[in-house]
């Protein structure tokens, strides 16, 4: 696998991981901040490090799995391995701007 195709992958996985909410916050994960590593593979396996904003997220489960599904369904990605990661810990900081307005932090 290119390069060029390495990264058009990614760029269609950041696309499908704006559709995934926490159900109690009204932003998406990647603005969210919550989306550490997205590695695309030469064998088209894809490994993605990704938090929570608090450890005992009680939307964890279904958060995983909507993020392993919708990656699954991304043209090109063959299998999807998410890690779920609590370092470093999240915090406000790791907010998109787009975030940080909509949650009226700025």
């Amino acid at each position: 696998m290119t390069p060029e195709e390495k990264t058009r992958i990614e760029e269609r996985i950041v696309d499908v991981l704006k559709t995934v909410y926490d159900p109690e916050i009204p932003v998406d994960i990647w603005n969210l901040g919550m989306i550490y590593k997205i590695d695309v593979k030469d064998d088209a396996s894809v490994d993605v490090d990704m938090t929570f904003t608090a450890p005992s997220c009680p939307a964890a489960d279904f958060i995983l799995e909507d993020v392993r599904t919708k990656i699954e369904s991304v043209d090109g990605v063959k299998s999807v391995m998410v890690n779920l990661v609590f370092e470093p810990v999240w915090d406000q900081s790791m907010m998109s701007e787009e975030a940080r307005v909509e949650l009226g932090f700025d």
